[in-house]
């Protein structure tokens, strides 16, 4: 176990020096979506971790709120002080958002937040179990359409289709920017349907697939997209890396790259207008060789086992292993770059206690995942 950790941390340093080379020079970088606190599914997103995760990728800013707490109730109100405390530590390096539950007053909750510096709101209807009809969140549109303060959103996983709806609010409250958090994976193509080309909405990059920020590329404009890690669940080097490598396969020059990691999400902070979203980019077939496409499938299976903490017992990752042996694409050096993360992977994978302490449990299974995700980055974003 020792020595797989040990080979896994020289991996990522690895990652992290492939990342430096694929950045734009000095680019600034704004992470639109992390969370500090303990969520009651484990996760615990740490003020210290952040701060270092921030000093070592050159992440000048980030937008951040409360996660899912324990102590939630009432009204999330002590995460959101916990958040606006952080905040303040950080000497304005972190944003705070506070993070509402339609159930427990939270126009209250948020013009006490908002009246003490939070600067966005956060809404999590999966979490918060509420759906975008809701008649409550016509006043959180208003309130931060009359604050002119953000509205970041949850649009991942676990959702019925939220397009109309959320499209209605945004018509009826024009001046309440708002950003879709998980490039709105749940319903991405009528939420690019009903929302692309609208200034002042955007999409953060905080998802696992590259090929959901591909599809996102081809429907939205540049100028509607916000680089994001969804930290302590997303990490680096991955976070970034995906972003970088579909923003480039789906043709964004050097300055559209640049406003994904940084300058649509300062235009947010900093209050300014958004500018009118260009036509998007990227493109309608994807290509990729089949060594890659075979892997990228694999991939794919491995990723609810890890994220449900179960062994391999199917065999995914050696089949993907199996996968890096075609020599008929013209790809060695990512097939290597493959290979090497996922016999890592692997025998992490095997290492994984069974039983004991949930939260060590958890931090094997995401440390796991890492290199896993990295692998999967490379064959997606491999050109054919």
């Amino acid at each position: 176990m020792d020595e797989a950790l040990q080979r896994a941390q020289r991996l990522m340093a690895q990652w992290d020096e492939e990342l430096r080379r694929e950045l734009p020079e000095g680019a600034e970088i704004f992470d639109a979506h992390t969370h500090l606190g303990t969520d009651i599914d484990g996760m615990v997103g740490n003020y210290d971790d952040l701060e270092r995760g921030m000093a070592k990728y050159g992440i000048s800013r980030c937008f951040v709120f409360c996660l899912d707490e324990p102590d939630r109730h009432p009204a999330f109100r002590a995460g959101n002080d916990r958040t606006l405390a952080f905040a303040e530590r950080s000497g304005g390096t972190l944003i705070p958002f506070v993070r509402l539950d339609l159930s427990e007053d939270p126009i209250a909750e948020a013009v006490r937040c908002l009246d003490r510096g939070a600067r966005g709101i956060k809404l999590h209807p999966r979490a918060q179990k509420f759906l975008l009809n809701d008649e409550r969140l016509a006043p959180v549109f208003e309130l931060a359409a009359e604050r002119k303060v953000p509205i970041l959103i949850h649009g991942g996983r676990g959702l019925p289709p939220i397009a109309d709806d959320l499209a209605r609010s945004v018509d009826r409250f024009p001046d309440a920017q708002l950003i879709v958090a998980h490039a709105g994976i749940a319903d991405l193509a009528a939420l690019a349907d009903r929302l692309g080309g609208k200034a002042g909405v955007f999409f953060d990059t905080s998802v696992w697939s590259p090929l959901d920020l591909l599809g996102l590329y081809r429907l939205v404009g540049p100028e509607q997209v916000v680089y994001a890690s969804d930290y302590p669940y997303g990490q680096q080097p991955a976070s970034l890396l995906i972003a970088l490598r579909t923003a480039r396969l789906a043709q964004l020059d050097e300055q559209q790259v640049r406003d994904v990691l940084a300058g649509n999400a300062n235009r947010i902070a900093d209050g300014e207008a958004a500018r009118e979203p260009s036509a998007p980019k990227g493109v309608d077939i994807f290509q990729q060789p089949m060594a890659l496409a075979r892997i990228h499938q694999y991939l794919s299976m491995a990723t609810p086992l890890l994220w449900t903490r179960q062994q391999d017992n199917i065999g995914v990752l050696g089949l993907a292993l199996n996968a890096c042996n075609d020599r008929a694409n013209g790809h060695r050096g990512e097939l290597e770059q493959i290979r090497e993360l996922l016999t890592t992977a692997r025998e992490m994978w095997r290492a994984m206690p069974e039983e004991g302490d949930d939260r060590d449990r958890m931090q094997h299974a995401r440390a796991t995942f890492r290199l896993i995700h990295l692998a999967d980055i490379v064959a997606v974003t491999t050109s054919a």
